[in-house]
C-alpha cells in the first residue's frame, strides 16, 4: 500500500492531478472561512450549538463548516446539486425534446446541458441566497443576541451577491477538479467538508473522556458501531453482480476470431453517492421554508412547526420519506444511467450472448431482470445505512454528527477517486491499490 502511494508522484501527469486537487481543497477551505460582514459570531455560535445535531448542523455538515461560520462559502454547492436533480427528472422524463437531443450530440450536446446546469444554479442559488439572507436577519437565538447588527437593505443585497457568489466559485472550483484534476470535483467538495469535521469530532470525545462525563466502554462501543457500519458500506459499494458472455468464433480471411469469455459486471450500488446526496437536497427544501416562516399557521394548524417535527431527523415521518427517496433514486439513476435494450443490441452486433439466453430482446429482459433486483438489495442498503445511524445518534447522545449520510458520501468518493488513481498507475505500468489477481468487487450470484 506505500508502495503505491509512492507511486503516485513517480507519475509526472498524475502527480500533478492530484497536487492541482489538493491545492482547491485549500482553497475552498480557506474561503469557508471567511465571514460574511455584518455577522455576529457569538450569536451563530449560539444557535449552532443549540441546534448541533438537528436541521442546521445536517446542513453544515454539507457546507463543510461554512455555515456555522456564516462564511461566503454558507450556501456551499446544494443549489448546483438542486440544477443537476431538475435536469436528471427532466432528462429522465423525457418531457423536453431539446434536451433529448442534446443528450445524444455526444461532447457538444454534453457541454450545452452543463450550461444549462449553470444557468439553473444562478437561478436556484438567487432564490436560496435571498431566502437564507431573511432567515438569518429573523430567526431568533437561544441567546436572545441578533445574528445581523443591522440588517438594512444595502447589507442584504450585500449578503446575497456574495452568498451567490460563493456558490459559483465553488462550482467553478468543483468542474477544475474535474477537468484537470482526479476525481469528481463537487463529490470531492463535500468529502473535504465532511472529512474537515473529524478532528473536531475525536477532540470532543477525548475531552468528554477526561471530564468523566462519558465512560471508556462508551467510547469504544460507539467506535465499534462506526467501524462495523464502514466496513459493511466498502463490503456493498464494492460488491457486484457479473453477468458471463461469451464471444461466438468466426473466420476473417484466413484468422479465427473471437471465442472468448468475459462478464458484464453489474454493481449493487450503482448510484453511488448520487441518490443520497439528490435525496438530501429535496429533503432540505420543506424545512427551510418551514425556518423561514416559524410561525405559519393554516386555520390555526401550526403548518411550520409540524413539518419541522415531521422532518426533524430521528423521527418516524423523517425515515420513512428519507428511506423511500433514497431507494427512488436508486432505480432513477439507473433507468438514466444504464440501458439493457442498448446493450443488448451491442453485445449482438458484437457476436456476444449470454449462455442460455436469446440474443436480443431475451438478453435486454433477462439484464433488465437482473439490475432490478440488484439495485433493490442495495437501495434497501443505502436506505438502511442511511437512517439507522440517526437512531443510534439519538440512542447514544453522541456528541457530534454522525450520520450514514456522511460515511456513504467518505466512502464512495474515496473509492471513486482511488479508482481512478489506479486507472493512471497501472497504465503507466505501477502497482495499483490491488495487486493483480486480487477480486476488486464482491461478486454477488442473483437470479
Amino acid at each position: 500500500m506505500l508502495k503505491s502511494f509512492s507511486d503516485i508522484f513517480r507519475v509526472p501527469e498524475l502527480r500533478k492531478k492530484v497536487f492541482f486537487t489538493l491545492l482547491i481543497i485549500v482553497a475552498y477551505r480557506i474561503g469557508a472561512t471567511v465571514p460574511i460582514p455584518g455577522i455576529n459570531s457569538e450569536a451563530v455560535k449560539s444557535l449552532f450549538a443549540a441546534q448541533a445535531n438537528g436541521l442546521l448542523g445536517f446542513l453544515d455538515m454539507f457546507s463543510g463548516g461554512a455555515l456555522n461560520r456564516m462564511s461566503v462559502f454558507s450556501m456551499g454547492i446544494m443549489p448546483y446539486i438542486n440544477a443537476s436533480i431538475i435536469m436528471s427528472l427532466m432528462q429522465g422524463a423525457h418531457i423536453i425534446p431539446y434536451l433529448d437531443r442534446l443528450a445524444k450530440e455526444g461532447e457538444q450536446g454534453r457541454k450545452k446541458l452543463t450550461q444549462i446546469t449553470r444557468y439553473g444554479t444562478l437561478i436556484l442559488g438567487a432564490i436560496q441566497s435571498f431566502g437564507l439572507t431573511m432567515m438569518i436577519t429573523k430567526i431568533p437565538t437561544p441567546s436572545g443576541m441578533p445574528i445581523v447588527l443591522e440588517p438594512s437593505w444595502s447589507w442584504i443585497f450585500l449578503t446575497i451577491t456574495t452568498l451567490l457568489t460563493g456558490t459559483v466559485l465553488i462550482m467553478w472550483l468543483g468542474e477544475q477538479v474535474t477537468e484537470r484534476g482526479i476525481g469528481n470535483g463537487i463529490s470531492l467538495i463535500i468529502f473535504a467538508g465532511i472529512v474537515e469535521r473529524l478532528p473536531h469530532a475525536v477532540l470532543s470525545l477525548v475531552k468528554l473522556v477526561q471530564m468523566e462525563e462519558i465512560s471508556i466502554l462508551y467510547v469504544l462501543t460507539l467506535t465499534a458501531i462506526v467501524v462495523a457500519v464502514l466496513i459493511s458500506v466498502v463490503w456493498i459499494e464494492t460488491a457486484q453482480r457479473r453477468i458471463p458472455i461469451h464471444y461466438a468464433k468466426k473466420m476473417v480471411g484466413r484468422k479465427m476470431y473471437g471465442g472468448q469469455s468475459s462478464f458484464l459486471p453489474i454493481k449493487v450500488d450503482q448510484s453511488g453517492v448520487i441518490a443520497v446526496i439528490f435525496s438530501v437536497s429535496i429533503l432540505t427544501a420543506p424545512l427551510t421554508i418551514a425556518q423561514f416562516s416559524p410561525n405559519w399557521t393554516v386555520f390555526g394548524f401550526p403548518i411550520a412547526k409540524k413539518i419541522m417535527e415531521w422532518f426533524s431527523g430521528g423521527s418516524i415521518i423523517y425515515s420513512l420519506i428519507y428511506a423511500g427517496l433514497v431507494i427512488f433514486f436508486c432505480y432513477f439513476y439507473n433507468s438514466i444511467s444504464f440501458n439493457p435494450k442498448d446493450l443488448s443490441e451491442n453485445m449482438k452486433k458484437s457476436g456476444g450472448f449470454i449462455p442460455g439466453i436469446r440474443p436480443g430482446e431475451p438478453t435486454a429482459d433477462y439484464i433488465q431482470k437482473i439490475l432490478e433486483r440488484v439495485t433493490l438489495g442495495g437501495a434497501l442498503f443505502v436506505a438502511c445505512i442511511a437512517v439507522l445511524p440517526d437512531y443510534l445518534r439519538s440512542v447514544m447522545s453522541a456528541p457530534f454528527f454522525f450520520g450514514g449520510t456522511s460515511l456513504l458520501i467518505v466512502v464512495g468518493v474515496s473509492l471513486d477517486t482511488i479508482g481512478q488513481i489506479e486507472s493512471h498507475l497501472i497504465m503507466r505500468h505501477y502497482e495499483g491499490f490491488m495487486k493483480e489477481g486480487r477480486i476488486k468487487g464482491r461478486w454477488f450470484n442473483v437470479r
